[in-house]
C-alpha cells in the first residue's frame, strides 16, 4: 500500500486547521491516516493545535535534520515531527498543515505528496485572523499581503460551511 505526504496550504485564516480536525475527527477508526501534531514555537490556542517547542530546541532540531519538514514565517519557527516521513513511507497517509513556500522540497524529498490548497476570500481571511485575538499572529495586513502560488492537487475555496468544505478534504484523503 502506497503512502502520502498530504500538505494542506494556503493563507492564514482559511480554515486550515479546522478542516484538518473535522477530517481527523472522521477518519479516527482507520489507522492508515495519520494527522501529526505541528512544532511551534509558541503556545498552542484553540485555534490552532499545537505542540510548542522553544526556539533553542527548533534551532537545534533544524540544524541535526530532525524534522520531515521545517520552516520559518511571521517570527515564529514551524516543523513537522521526522516520524511523518517514515510514516508516510510506511504506507499511512500523513495529514499536515505546512507553509505554501516548503511545498516544492517536500516534493524533491522523494515521498509521495499531495497538495490540497484551502483558500478564502481576503474579507474573510481578514475576519477569522483577527476573530483570535492572538498577539502572536503578528502583523494581520503583513499575514494578507503574502502570496504564495502552489501547484494543488485539490483546491478548496472555503466559504461555506466548515463540514461542506471538510468534506472534500475527507474525500481526497480516502482516494489517496
Amino acid at each position: 500500500m502506497a503512502g502520502c505526504l498530504v500538505l494542506v496550504v494556503g493563507p492564514s485564516g482559511a480554515g486550515k486547521d479546522t478542516l484538518i480536525r473535522l477530517a481527523r475527527a472522521a477518519l479516527a477508526g482507520d489507522p492508515r491516516y495519520v494527522f501529526p501534531r505541528r512544532l511551534v514555537t509558541r503556545p498552542p490556542s484553540g485555534d490552532e493545535d499545537n505542540d510548542e517547542i522553544d526556539p533553542a530546541a527548533f534551532a537545534r532540531g533544524c540544524a541535526a535534520g530532525a524534522f520531515t519538514l521545517h520552516w520559518r514565517a511571521h517570527g515564529l519557527g514551524y516543523a513537522i515531527p521526522a516520524q511523518a516521513a517514515d510514516l508516510a513511507a510506511g504506507g499511512r497517509v500523513v495529514v499536515c498543515n505546512v507553509s505554501r513556500r516548503i511545498v516544492e522540497e517536500a516534493r524533491g524529498r522523494g515521498l509521495p505528496v499531495s497538495v490540497v490548497e484551502v483558500t478564502a476570500p481576503p474579507e474573510v481571511l481578514a475576519s477569522r485572523i483577527a476573530a483570535r485575538g492572538r498577539a502572536a499572529d503578528g502583523d494581520l495586513v503583513a499575514r494578507l499581503a503574502r502570496e504564495a502560488r502552489v501547484r494543488a492537487d485539490l483546491a478548496i475555496l472555503n466559504t461555506g460551511t466548515p463540514d461542506e468544505a471538510a468534506a472534500r478534504l475527507i474525500a481526497h484523503l480516502r482516494a489517496c
